[in-house]
């Protein structure tokens, strides 16, 4: 199943890269960096200036994972797919956006925080949960959530960065998200600073 194989793309790669840029052209050049140091799974998040342009440019990568986030709404998880996005993210749930991603073996991912939403997710089969945003949580929460959820499994988004990283992940996380951080560094540091913080982030154990 394609779904499958995506999500232990996602799960082996353990961190997601979630940034937004003011143009395409600086996402494109940030997520080079990232390909090339080793973090190769890509959430191009709808707020992007040309968000499904970027998908379309970046899933002609090779071993990379390039999705789609923000989605709100099963037009635009529509375009989305066609776009060539592998799979699709939302701060909420939407169950015409998981039926629709599960018509063509997408993954769909949603935020959820409270165990009602991951309950009616989990029942249009959403079984990977964004935890959003995670920074209203704690490690811990993820054994929390999956004592009475135990089919669940969390990609904690929103507050992680290199700082706590490891420590969500040694808590059992799916994958975590990795947003500000990527963009505040390119800023400050240039591309030979975001070079040094990838390869720490992905080499730290």
């Amino acid at each position: 199943m394609k779904s499958l194989k995506v999500l232990n793309e996602i799960k082996r790669n353990e961190f997601i890269a979630v940034y937004r840029t003011a143009d395409k052209q600086k996402f494109i050049d940030i997520a080079q960096i990232l390909i090339e140091n080793g973090l190769k799974t890509i959430e191009v998040t709808a707020t992007t200036p040309q968000a499904n342009e970027i998908i379309r440019e970046l899933s002609q990568y090779t071993n990379v994972v390039v999705g789609a986030g923000t989605v709100l709404d099963s037009e635009s998880t529509k375009y989305a797919i066609d776009a060539g996005a592998s799979f699709i993210v939302s701060p909420g749930f939407d169950k015409n956006s998981a039926k629709l991603a599960n018509s063509y073996d997408i993954p769909y991912v949603p935020g959820c925080m409270t165990v009602t939403e991951m309950i009616h997710a989990s029942q249009y089969g959403c079984n990977i949960i964004k935890l959003f945003p995670a920074n209203h949580f704690g490690p811990k929460s993820i054994r929390d959530f999956q004592g009475p959820l135990p089919q669940l499994e969390f990609i904690p988004t929103g507050g992680v960065g290199i700082a706590n990283a490891q420590e969500w992940i040694a808590a059992g996380s799916y994958a975590i998200g990795i947003g500000s951080e990527i963009t505040k560094i390119y800023d400050l540091e240039g591309p030979r600073g975001l070079e040094k913080y990838i390869c720490k982030l992905v080499t730290y154990k």
